[in-house]
């Protein structure tokens, strides 16, 4: 089996849209939730606060004709994947349209402008307002195909459009497709749009929090005090790539991907299952070869839900026990959906090179429902780890981790 390696990585996200502004607020404890004043205008809407990328247009290079495909979700994981190529100094290159590279990339939905053009004609009877690219703009696999279009890419295409793990089985399942020989390089990630239809899905289950008029003290991952998650935007990609072909082409490597565990609670759509959430994790540390306490960091999945915080946090220190250093990217970043395995992926793995890691913001007084874990809160905390886990947890009771291993 194939050694899997990450030797690009580019992210767009509410904190920022490269690594040195992300980890400057993360460092400065500064959210990206904001308050979202047109929200207003929805009736029964109960969360108006948001988590938008405010700095982010088509990028002047991009012609109108070449994203005429993509709505705001497929433009922001084009971007992402351009950085990301670009890092992995493969942008333009020849291996993109010679079959062995391929993209592995999703999202929750398509578009929703695109959707909200099909439910007008269901209302009015008319086709009025559709275009042919509506439906390209709305299909759930909207991001995956549009990389392909725009990047010529001729390699197999996995699209993942499963909620919370969107973005984390992408990169799980590019690094099945290296690691068995079938691909040499993948692109990987996911990416998500900021909308109000989104954010009604979690206000119809009374999971969003409703401190509109405060909204840098929420979300509050794993605190006694939280009451529910902020919605947000982003997108992360990862190129992944057989270890030989980057040492070959002289290509940076940032980290190893050395363990994939993915399962299903097999229970209810939105009541998470500690026992299927810790059995995912053993899964990813079999299929590395590792014990658990090999483990040195874990990226929570830590949406600041009622009974999602609770099962993860039993399921975590049920495996690694009460001192397993955890935190959560969402405290920043507001939960980014189809993008938010990615992003957190692309974040762990850069703490993971610097040795310093972000804290869970609002986190004051730990649920005592919660298992006991080492919360890191705070101004963050230094650790020397040669592996860390990235966990993620869907509706429909998806469960996904992934972890990596430091290269020197």
């Amino acid at each position: 089996m194939k050694r899997v390696v990450v030797t690009g990585m580019g992210g767009l996200t509410p904190i920022g849209c490269d690594w040195r502004e992300v980890v400057a607020n993360l460092k400065a404890r500064r959210s990206g939730i904001r308050a979202m004043p047109d929200w207003n205008d929805y009736e029964g809407l109960g969360a108006k606060l948001g988590a938008p990328i405010e700095r982010f247009d088509r990028p002047e290079h991009y012609s109108r004709k070449a994203i005429r495909s993509m709505g705001r979700v497929a433009l922001l994981a084009t971007r992402a994947t351009e950085l990301a190529l670009d890092d992995a100094k493969l942008l333009g290159d020849p291996l993109l349209a010679s079959g062995e590279i391929g993209i592995a990339y999703g999202s929750s939905s398509g578009s929703p402008p695109a959707l909200a053009d099909f439910g007008q004609m269901m209302l009015n009877h008319s086709t009025e307002g559709l275009s042919a690219t509506s439906y390209i703009k709305m299909m759930p696999h909207t991001t995956a195909v549009n990389l392909c279009v725009f990047y010529g890419v001729r390699g197999r295409v996995i699209t993942t459009s499963s909620a919370c793990t969107s973005g984390s089985q992408g990169i799980g399942y590019a690094y099945e497709s290296i690691r068995y020989g079938k691909q040499v390089a993948m692109i990987a990630g996911g990416a998500e749009e900021l909308s109000p239809t989104q954010v009604a899905v979690f206000d119809t289950l009374y999971a969003t929090s409703t401190r509109n008029a405060e909204p840098q003290s929420t979300p509050r991952p794993f605190d006694a005090a939280r009451d529910g998650l902020v919605v947000g935007e982003g997108a992360a990609t990862l190129i992944l790539e057989d270890y030989d072909h980057a040492r070959a082409r002289g290509a940076p490597i940032y980290a190893e991907v050395v363990g994939y565990g993915t399962n299903a609670d097999g229970a209810h759509v939105t009541q998470p299952e500690r026992e299927t959430m810790q059995a995912c994790m053993r899964l990813a540390l079999a299929d590395a070869g590792l014990d658990a306490s090999a483990i040195g960091y874990v990226s929570a999945h830590g949406t600041a839900t009622d009974r999602g915080d609770v099962a993860e946090s039993e399921a975590t220190s049920g495996l690694f026990g009460p001192t397993m250093p955890i935190s959560a990217l969402k405290s920043f970043t507001g939960h980014t959906l189809g993008a938010c395995g990615a992003i957190e992926a692309w974040v762990a793995v850069e703490m993971q090179r610097d040795g310093w890691f972000h804290p869970t913001l609002n986190l004051e007084t730990v649920d005592p429902r919660c298992a006991p874990l080492d919360y890191i809160v705070g101004d963050g905390r230094a650790l020397d780890c040669e592996y860390v886990m990235s966990n993620n947890f869907a509706f429909g009771g998806i469960n996904t981790s992934l972890i990596f291993r430091r290269l020197r």
